[in-house]
């Protein structure tokens, strides 16, 4: 007999955790990964760095179309319209918030484009949104000290 489940999803599942398993010793951002407890998106978010300002105007701002918006209004824009779906994606928030920053956004301009969206989008969405910029703070905060 075979230790392999019979079941072809039980089987995919199993194999799809020995594969994480195995991502995870490969990256060492992935260490969080636990089967019993599920993928940890803080930890994936790790392995993806903020693009410099340079570089996000030259893929995202005004460097191709001078009369364009610059980055850091299309990306609180892009904050804006994640806020507007419900501030579901956690992970895209938080990058967002934090490329915001690296193009130029103060936390005022975070705090304010959020708080606008409390008339289009909500007060619950507008407030799990300003959660989650907030935790960008405040790490951010604590890498200055």
């Amino acid at each position: 007999m075979t230790d392999t489940p019979q079941n072809p999803f039980a089987a995919m599942m199993a194999q799809m955790q020995e594969q994480m398993q195995e991502m995870a010793k490969a990256f060492p951002q992935m260490a969080a990964f636990d089967p019993a407890k599920g993928f940890d998106p803080k930890a994936m978010e790790a392995m993806w760095p903020t693009m410099p300002k340079e570089i996000m105007e030259a893929w995202f701002g005004n460097a191709l179309n001078e009369n364009g918006l610059d980055a850091k209004t299309r990306l609180l824009i892009t904050l804006a319209g994640l806020t507007m779906q419900g501030a579901q994606a956690d992970s895209a928030v938080r990058q967002t918030v934090r490329h915001a920053r690296a193009a130029g956004a103060t936390d005022q301009q975070i705090s304010e484009t959020l708080g606008m969206m409390a008339m289009f989008a909500g007060v619950p969405a507008m407030t799990r949104a300003m959660e989650l910029a907030q935790e960008v703070m405040n790490d951010a905060d604590e890498d200055k000290t």
